[in-house]
């Protein structure tokens, strides 16, 4: 009794045809539905370094830019501090005048 092997080398090459379509639709899909050109490594290394390093100065500019505005605002109840002291020297000034007439 002998033993026969059949192999159907074109439903095989077909099979990993449609397997490798269907990788590639799986990525496809990911990259449609999240909107990124870059969602893992394997994408664009060098593209994901650079992105995440564009990410860091975006963070570190915004902080910049609420470090500033908390310097304003700092500032401002400065200035109008020394208004009240201005205003209470004056009065001051004013009744040591009255005083000593």
């Amino acid at each position: 009794m002998s033993l026969t092997v059949n192999t159907n080398l074109a439903s095989l090459n077909a099979q990993r045809h449609l397997e490798e379509s269907g990788d590639s639709l799986s990525a496809s899909l990911e990259r449609l539905s999240s909107g990124l050109r870059i969602n893992n490594a394997s994408d664009d290394a060098a593209g994901l370094a650079i992105a995440d390093k564009l990410e860091r100065d975006v963070r570190v500019a915004a902080q910049a830019v609420r470090n500033a505005n908390d310097g304003i605002s700092s500032l401002a109840i400065g200035e109008k501090a020394l208004g009240k002291v201005t205003d209470v020297l004056t009065r001051l000034s004013e009744l040591a005048s009255e005083s000593a007439t």
